[in-house]
């Protein structure tokens, strides 16, 4: 149903009550007029009739016909009154506009009667001889207490009805003026009774728009000056409130987005109501376009969508974890809690969401560590204490088994020593690294592949396998020149290891866009492709038996991989079965090291 304005009700409602005024005056005011006006003609025919009374000679008889006749025609025509007498029996004896003689008899006049008994007769009604309404006024004639005659005056009423017609016009001119005058006086009052409110509802909706920062004018009446002064301080404790609540929204907002976890928050019916940047970037969504919408539309995971009504249904905090798949396969922690609102009824779910893929990759890292060190460890601890039983247990007695069973503790022992030598080394890069104590400077790094090849000739040469440095210049680049030396030592003692007797090992360093590459190249019996991925883990072998036949401990890769990283650069391998392999260290001209010194 349309409204209508407050003016519109008020305005019609004044008009109608001022035209109703108006026409109730001009009606009594033309009825009391008319009355009036009538009053006055019969006075002014009473006064006319009691003076033609004064000139009548008494008796009257009806042989005064043609005298009382003749007065009446002459009385007649100069007061412009019709004048009639009549004898108490009805018969009329004289008159202005009639023969007497043809007249009717009068005793039945209402006028007449009333004369008759010696009071003025009056009477307004029409003629049936003059064909037309005529006012009467008759008088009566008498002698001592007895009534011998009647006079009677009149005149016709339509002059004294055109002469009201007149005077109504007027009267009718005036009531419209009024009226207009009125009706355009209740409109200015309307609409200055109705402005203050227009204004508050104005004021009203800039207020819902959100504008509380200009205030009401107070109007001068009483009631609406008060719903103004109200409606500002509304206003004013409104924009302190909206204030305190964008500072906590924004507080909320800074704290939700600074967030290393995921943060989702959904209704009872499991549509989103909110996420945080984490969570978008989790999911790969964008956060203004996911609310409201269904939770399963935007992340397909059964688990997480199990979790989430659980949360919702219960009472405590839920809890566990989930496994999605976007790039690569990430481990989430979640934990859940119900929602409610100042009822303390259930109005949704919070989810929050922590990636631990990092961490569990770390224990499983940790876990194969330690079962790696403890495999390591155990083989030589257990050949020791084997060995050193048997010659407890007599063998010592024999010179050749004591000799060789020696050798072989000595042979594990130094194995035991290798390894956690290898482990320190890992240990004390990690450390240093953390301490920022590296320090990287520049220097000759032919310099440096010269000495490794020094340090590594011995062994390579029982072996009958060459060194071979391929630059004749030196190479400039940033490195630290001790770890950069055990780096390359590795990478040889490894070539050397893998390599059969007669052949080269070719050590160079070539400048490259960015920094320098030190490459260890090897003729030996090469590496499958599917080990390569793995190939720089601690402990890792490709074969294990080999490589403990060869005396490697499965941490010589690992340690270049480190050594690689603290300079900010990277290790590579390229290997064929059959060919040989290629290890390449980059060491970058720039700062991405732990430390660099000048």
């Amino acid at each position: 149903m349309r409204r209508k304005r407050l003016i519109w009700q008020i305005y019609p409602a004044f008009l109608f009550v001022t035209l109703f005024l108006v026409l109730a005056v001009t009606w009594y005011a033309s009825r009391s007029l008319r009355l009036f006006y009538l009053d006055e003609i019969a006075h002014d025919l009473e006064s006319r009739a009691v003076l033609f009374r004064s000139q009548i000679d008494l008796p009257v008889t009806p042989d005064d016909i043609q005298t009382i006749d003749a007065r009446c025609n002459e009385l007649g025509r100069e007061s412009q009154t019709r004048i009639t007498v009549i004898l108490p029996n009805g018969v009329v004896v004289g008159d202005s506009d009639e023969d007497p003689l043809a007249m009717e008899d009068h005793s039945d006049r209402p006028e007449i009667i009333e004369a008759m008994t010696g009071r003025t007769g009056r009477s307004l009604r029409y003629s049936a001889t003059l064909k037309t309404h005529m006012m009467y006024i008759a008088i009566p004639i008498t002698t001592g207490r007895e009534t011998v005659a009647v006079v009677r005056t009149a005149i016709p009423t339509s002059a004294i009805d055109d002469a009201l017609r007149s005077i109504y016009g007027r009267i009718a001119l005036g009531g419209v003026v009024l009226a207009v005058f009125v009706a355009i006086v209740s409109l200015f009052l309307s609409k200055r009774i109705t402005r203050p409110l227009v204004d508050l509802r104005r004021a009203a909706e800039r207020f819902a728009r959100g504008n509380l920062a200009t205030p009401l004018d107070v109007p001068d009446s009483e009631e609406f000056g008060s719903l103004a002064i109200a409606m500002n301080k509304m206003a004013e404790q409104l924009d302190l409130r909206l204030l305190e609540m964008v500072e906590q929204r924004n507080e909320q907002q800074a704290v939700l987005e600074s967030m290393v976890e995921s943060v989702l928050a959904i209704d009872s019916d499991e549509r989103i109501i909110s996420v945080n940047l984490a969570a978008a970037r989790l999911f790969d969504v964008d956060p203004d376009e996911v609310a409201g919408r269904p939770l399963q539309e935007i992340i397909r995971n059964p688990e997480l969508q199990k979790l989430a009504a659980e949360t919702w249904s219960s009472d405590a905090p839920v809890e566990g974890e989930i496994v999605i798949y976007r790039t690569e396969e990430r481990v989430l922690q979640v934990h859940g809690t119900p929602l409610r609102d100042s009822q303390d009824a259930h109005i949704g779910a919070l989810i929050v969401l922590n990636d631990i893929t990092r961490l569990r990759r770390l224990e499983i890292v940790r876990r194969d560590f330690v079962a790696n060190v403890s495999h390591e460890l155990k083989t030589p601890i257990t050949s020791i204490k084997g060995f050193v039983e048997t010659l407890l247990g007599g063998a010592m007695d024999d010179r050749e088994a004591l000799e060789r069973f020696l050798g072989i503790i000595a042979k594990h022992s130094e194995r035991l020593d290798a390894i956690i030598e290898d482990l320190l080394a890992l240990s004390r890069l990690e450390q240093d690294t953390e301490r920022e104590e590296i320090e990287i400077r520049r220097l000759d790094i032919v310099a440096v592949v010269r000495s490794a090849i020094d340090a590594c000739k011995p062994r390579a040469q029982s072996r009958d396998i060459e060194l071979k440095c391929v630059n004749d210049t030196s190479v400039e680049g940033r490195a630290n020149s001790q770890l950069l030396e055990h780096a390359i030592t590795n990478l040889i003692d490894n070539a050397v290891k893998y390599s059969d007797p007669g052949k080269t090992i070719e050590i160079a360093a070539t400048r490259t866009d960015g920094g320098v590459d030190v490459s260890v190249r090897d003729r030996g019996w090469g590496i499958e492709r599917r080990h390569l991925p793995r190939l720089f883990e601690r402990f890792y072998r490709t074969d294990r038996a080999r490589s403990r036949e060869m005396g490697g401990t499965g941490l010589g890769l690992a340690i270049v991989k480190h050594i690689a990283r603290v300079h900010g650069g990277r290790v590579e391998v390229e290997s064929s079965l059959g060919e040989g392999s290629v290890f390449t260290v980059f060491l970058p001209d720039d700062d991405r090291g732990a430390y660099r010194g000048s």
